[in-house]
């Protein structure tokens, strides 16, 4: 089980990407597509074509990790109406348990002022 930060970043690519790519590869990606540094911290998402397949990229501060994710059955959803989407780490909880996004409804929550 991973601890995140609640206040981690996290990006999607919402192009499909090939599942073949490892950690150079996704590193080209973060910086060419999504147009962020790895080193800056955050949690990198790429789906598969069929999107039955996720790569999580991220920066440990030592060194780089990827964790792969498929499902046997069904596909993830994903905002596909822009090229990257930054999501909030509650919205990629959804998205790994398979709840569509545009589904859900969100309350109007109390923010401070600027």
């Amino acid at each position: 089980m991973l601890n995140l930060p609640a206040d981690l970043r996290v990006f999607a690519a919402t192009a499909p990407t090939d599942m073949r790519k490892s950690f150079a590869g996704l590193v080209g990606l973060v910086e060419k597509e999504l147009g962020q540094q790895v080193e800056a911290g955050g949690l990198f998402l790429f789906f598969s074509r069929r999107r039955n397949a996720v790569k999580v990229l991220f920066f440990t501060g030592d060194g780089l990790a990827i964790f792969y994710r498929r499902l046997e059955r069904g596909t993830f959803v994903a905002q596909a109406d822009a090229q990257r989407v930054e999501l909030k780490l509650s919205e990629l909880t959804l998205i790994l348990e398979g709840i569509e996004l545009t589904s859900v409804k969100r309350r109007r929550r109390w923010s401070p002022t600027t």
